[in-house]
């Protein structure tokens, strides 16, 4: 392949450093170390494996921020329809009763 008609690709790095701190931290480790191995691939003349690792990274990121979401959303959902109503409920109790 020629290089002149080609773009690098994106490596992902961010997503990957960001999904790794927010979401999911071992998909996340898997992309950034996927992410890192673009640009290697890019300058090493070998472009098929770059565009290769950058879809891998791409995938590994997505994965990684579907998995912190499938994580995050039931514990958000359970603080709020459980936990939240106890603590308005023992708040109540505290109130209603005498401070002698």
């Amino acid at each position: 392949m020629d290089n002149q008609n080609l773009q690098k690709p994106n490596s992902n790095l961010i997503w990957a450093i960001l999904t790794t701190l927010f979401c999911c931290l071992p998909f996340g480790i898997v992309a950034v170390f996927k992410a890192a191995q673009v640009d290697s691939h890019w300058y090493s003349g070998r472009y098929q494996d770059a565009y290769k690792t950058s879809k891998s990274a791409a995938r590994w990121v997505l994965a990684a921020a579907l998995t912190g979401l499938a994580i995050i959303i039931p514990c958000l959902l359970y603080y709020i329809l459980v936990v939240m109503p106890f603590l308005v409920s023992a708040l109540r109790n505290l109130d209603a009763a005498p401070l002698d």
